[in-house]
């Protein structure tokens, strides 16, 4: 492979970081720029941006089968921090695999830890003043989708909320019965800057003024949200493509010598995360991306750093063997023939790497 090739030939298997924005969705907000308008403002103009935003909202929840409360927001990110910041709750109890966003917005929360599989353990019966919980429905590096329905009866038994970040799994899998959801449409094909807080009962959250029925100042994002809207509404029937694929990914992996992280939990086939020994991961990102191959390691929010992952690190993996693990994420596009050519970049890594060590 020549270099013309190696720059022009690429391969994108990053979509848990971004899914590039769908046409469906492209079309969408170029329609929508060509009549754009304030919302808020009482001409006609803005009444018919109004009524434009009000239809997409009722698209977007009946695409999700969401009957609660959409707030629109800047992306999952806010939706989180509207959430731990506002809900009527005493105090915070946060998984140990969290995104750093929910870290980073409620950084006293207690901490629950999970298995050597990325599964939270929550306790049957959970004591003290009544807890907002934040658990993700899928976690961003691994892929791991936790059982929240079993986690329900002992939240709501201690009078608590549950805030679920589906970020990673609104439009793929069904939601969750949580009190708060996060969704970001860029996750899943739509533009970046737009997401939503799925309320279930606004009494539940103390409102800010501004927009969003007095829940989120600032304009509403037209186009972004009619884009958001067509995203949804383009469908998930490649999923079951690439479950087969990412099996067949798994097994390859397998036999060249690696591991997969989570290998005995049940996982989103869209994202996995592998281990190649006695390779470090930022060799690992270099030599696939020489091979026009886009891959990371941990969360996008993250990798620029290639900090040690947290998520491994509450599994009990080892900061050398965190540092040794990327991830691959699949998206509409991805074929057989992307996962050919991935497994014949790993043994060809892998290969040099034990000639390094003989």
């Amino acid at each position: 492979m020549d270099h013309e090739a190696l720059v022009t030939d690429r391969l994108y298997l990053d979509h848990a970081a971004t899914t590039p924005v769908l046409p469906a969705a492209r079309a969408a907000m170029m329609d929508a720029l060509e009549r754009w308008a304030n919302p808020s403002s009482p001409h006609a103009e803005g009444r018919a941006a109004r009524a434009a935003l009000e239809e997409a909202r009722g698209r977007i929840a009946k695409a999700l089968g969401y009957d609660g409360t959409v707030i629109f927001t800047s992306g999952a990110t806010e939706a989180i921090g509207i959430a731990l910041g506002r809900a009527k709750a005493a105090v915070r109890l946060i998984a140990a695999v969290e995104h750093d966003a929910v870290r980073r917005a409620a950084p006293d929360g207690s901490i629950l830890h999970v298995s050597a599989d990325g599964i939270v353990r929550l306790p049957m019966v959970i004591e003290g003043p009544v807890p907002l919980v934040a658990i993700q429905a899928v976690n961003n590096e691994t892929g791991v989708i936790q059982p929240l329905g079993e986690h329900l009866a002992a939240i709501r038994g201690a009078g608590g909320l549950l805030l679920a970040d589906c970020a990673q799994s609104a439009g793929k899998l069904p939601l969750p019965d949580a009190d708060f959801i996060s969704i970001s449409a860029h996750k899943l094909g739509g533009p970046p800057g737009i997401g939503a807080l799925l309320v279930r009962d606004l009494a539940t959250l103390v409102p800010s003024g501004g927009q969003e029925q007095g829940y989120r100042g600032g304009t509403e994002n037209l186009p972004a949200v009619l884009g958001f809207a067509a995203a949804l509404e383009a469908g998930t029937e490649w999923l079951a493509r690439v479950r087969i694929l990412r099996a067949r990914l798994d097994a390859a992996v397998r036999e060249s010598g690696g591991a997969i992280v989570a290998d005995g939990a049940e996982r989103l086939p869209t994202i996995a995360s592998y281990h190649m020994p006695r390779v470090a991961a930022t060799t690992q990102l270099i030599r696939f991306d020489m091979a026009g191959i886009a891959v990371s390691a941990g969360s996008a929010c993250s990798s620029g750093s290639l900090k040690p992952s947290h998520v491994l690190a509450a599994m009990g993996w080892s900061e050398d063997a965190a540092r040794e693990v990327i991830r691959i994420s699949f998206g509409p596009d991805t074929q057989e023939t992307d996962i050919d050519r991935v497994v014949s970049t790993w043994r060809s890594i892998a290969a040099t790497a034990r000639e390094k060590a003989a």
